[in-house]
């Protein structure tokens, strides 16, 4: 198979190593030409659902222009190799952490090939291979297909789910490579869209620099949103968000950075208040558990945490007062205890602190 011709910003050491104590296994991209083109993205719609299974649900929706005759275009999309998960290289070349990989265009589903390349020769790896020989190579895995462009207006969706990645002080990752879209022939998106939703709660944050200038939005179910200086870095945008989406929306956008939202632990941890709860996430990678320091008092905000999640109204004055300090706290009035959707480590926190 020919070689690719297609060169993508590696993520930062930063983001790659998830810290020594983590998992990187993925980045969600951009689909992007192999070969120069004189197609514009016109618009793209990129709608990132963050779930509790450890996964995030990638559905994009773009418009592309062709300002010339009818072509075939060579198209790809790559992920970076799993870091340190452990997973031996694939010899059915798909990513071992992406599922469900479909790419449709102007209604027509695309068949795909699977290639791995290395990044030092920028050679396709041919099978049987011994693992030991890409130990220390940087590679990624190469999702290749040819899509037929239209004369004018091209429409694509493309939908993915890949595992979120984790590390010291941050219960989920989800990279999304940004930058690639600045292959195309306009070298940015002109009417671009970001939706996040979530189908629970999560408290993430995202990199302000990207967004400056233009509000998220809660656009449905309940949220909250706010910027916060974290530690030493760029300011952050916060979210915290129950059973809803937030966009952002920009024309002519410049995709000069990629982005990595990130579960809120750690600003949690080093910029607030030590309040018990302050950062909650549904997902059985974090649940807070029971200390032996913890006064009876303690044990009766622990146990309630989950009720809180889900925007309960204590009658109890001294529970509410406590959860009305709690940034990502939500009262709703119309929730009324139903429990049926409480994970089995929110039942043991419920029952162990009585």
């Amino acid at each position: 198979m020919k070689t690719l011709k297609i060169t993508i910003l590696l993520l930062a050491i930063c983001l790659t190593a998830s810290a020594n104590d983590g998992e990187y296994y993925v980045s969600g991209n951009q689909l992007v030409p192999i070969n120069d083109t004189d197609i514009s993205c016109a618009k793209e719609v990129l709608s990132i659902d963050i779930n509790d299974d450890g996964f995030a649900r990638v559905d994009v929706q773009y418009e592309f222009f062709n300002h010339g005759p009818e072509k075939v275009v060579d198209m790809g999309f790559e992920a970076n190799r799993p870091y340190p998960d452990g997973s031996e290289i694939n010899p059915s070349r798909t990513h071992p952490h992406i599922f469900d990989f479909m790419v449709t265009l102007n209604g027509e589903r695309l068949s795909y090939t699977n290639t791995i390349i290395r990044d030092d020769t920028k050679k396709e790896v041919t099978f049987p291979i011994d693992p030991s020989e890409l130990e220390d190579v940087h590679f990624f895995y190469s999702y290749v297909f040819k899509a037929r462009f239209k004369a004018g207006k091209n429409v694509i969706h493309h939908t993915y789910r890949y595992r979120m990645s984790y590390g010291i002080g941050r219960t989920f990752s989800v990279p999304y490579w940004l930058t690639p879209a600045k292959r195309w022939a306009n070298h940015q998106i002109d009417d671009f869209t970001l939706r996040i939703s979530t189908p629970s709660f999560k408290q993430f944050m995202i990199e302000a620099k990207l967004f400056k200038g233009e509000p998220f939005r809660v656009v449905s179910g309940k949220g909250k949103v706010r910027e916060v200086a974290y530690k030493d870095y760029e300011d952050h945008i916060e979210i915290a968000l129950r059973n809803g989406t937030v966009e952002w929306h920009k024309m002519n956008f410049d995709p000069s950075d990629d982005i990595d939202i990130l579960s809120s632990d750690t600003y949690s941890f080093f910029n607030e208040d030590n309040k018990l709860g302050t950062f909650y996430d549904r997902s059985d990678r974090y649940i807070p558990r029971y200390s032996m320091e913890y006064t009876k008092e303690d044990r009766r905000i622990l146990r309630n945490l989950p009720y809180a999640n889900r925007g309960y109204v204590f009658k109890d004055k001294e529970l509410q007062d406590y959860f009305n300090k709690i940034w990502w706290y939500m009262p709703d009035p119309s929730w009324k205890q139903d429990a049926s959707d409480f994970t089995k480590k929110e039942w043991e926190l419920v029952n162990e602190g009585k």
